[in-house]
């Protein structure tokens, strides 16, 4: 059997979320610590390989790994030659040009010729920068990159922010956006047939979980007359399934998926229209 080799991050948030979907998709992987380096699935299909997240695009350009997950801010910088085969809907930042907030420059082409930047992301900032004209001064650090220029280290700092709290704990503000980035699924060029059939299979699951998050399961007993008008606000996939039930001929049971964010309402539009026993149930997964 050919196993698929997956290179996902050993730890942190994102490491976290990527177990916890292939968990919900029905991947038995065993447990592991922080210590550990590699799992497989108990069919031997599937292999887990743990490695730093910068590290992942070239492990799957070296063939080390069939594909890999990690953030496309990551593959962007690495210059990989690998193609990207799905986004993932976690993970999400935006990778950002910042000056100190007293700085008088509104937009990055406001900046003088030459500059001092401060990154975690040389490719990235250097051919930005080279766009623009600048002659940028490309500082490379590992981390704490907000403070840099209060420190004097560097007057322009390219980093990744989601919420913006360290933004203004550092009295910093964005004057550009250089990309929006998420977690992504890699993979390596020549993946033979066996290891794309395994890649379909492993992707269509986790689109499964990913699609059922975002739904409920609906159960409710409604007046038969009323079916109509339930149809008009809850189409479902298609349209609501409906069920007879035994010795009342002027009332059905309805089964629905419907999103998440339109439950509330859905439930307040039934029980006006006479619903009654209506229950909510999450969905683990959704095969389209």
């Amino acid at each position: 059997m050919e196993q698929l080799r997956i290179a996902i991050p050993n730890k942190g948030r994102l490491s976290e979320k990527i177990y916890e979907l292939f968990s919900d998709a029905g991947l038995n992987f065993p447990s592991k610590s922080e210590r550990t380096l590699q799992v497989t699935t108990r069919d031997g299909k599937y292999s887990l390989i743990f490695v730093r997240t910068q590290d992942i695009p070239k492990f799957v350009e070296d063939e080390v790994a069939d594909i890999g997950f990690t953030g496309l801010d990551i593959v962007v910088e690495s210059r990989a030659n690998v193609d990207k085969i799905m986004d993932l809907d976690f993970g999400q930042c935006e990778m950002v040009v910042e000056i100190k907030e007293e700085d008088n420059y509104e937009t990055a082409k406001d900046l003088p010729v030459e500059i001092k930047v401060a990154t975690s992301f040389p490719n990235i900032a250097g051919d930005y920068f080279e766009k623009l004209g600048k002659k940028a001064k490309i500082i490379e650090v590992s981390g704490a990159t907000e403070i840099t220029p209060r420190l004097g280290l560097a007057n322009v700092v390219v980093d990744i922010t989601s919420s913006g709290s360290t933004l203004k704990s550092n009295k910093l503000k964005v004057i550009d956006k250089i990309l929006s980035s998420s977690a992504v699924v890699i993979a390596r060029k020549d993946l033979s047939a066996t290891q794309k059939e395994n890649t379909e299979h492993l992707l269509r699951a986790l689109n499964a979980v990913i699609d059922a998050r975002e739904k409920k399961y609906l159960m409710a007993h409604v007046p038969k007359a009323a079916l109509d008008e339930i149809k008009s606000f809850l189409p479902g996939l298609s349209s609501p399934t409906v069920m007879t039930l035994m010795n009342d001929d002027k009332h059905v049971v309805i089964h629905v998926v419907v999103d998440a964010d339109k439950v509330y309402d859905s439930i307040q539009h039934l029980k006006a229209l006479g619903g009654k026993g209506i229950l909510i149930m999450t969905v683990d997964q959704m095969v389209r």
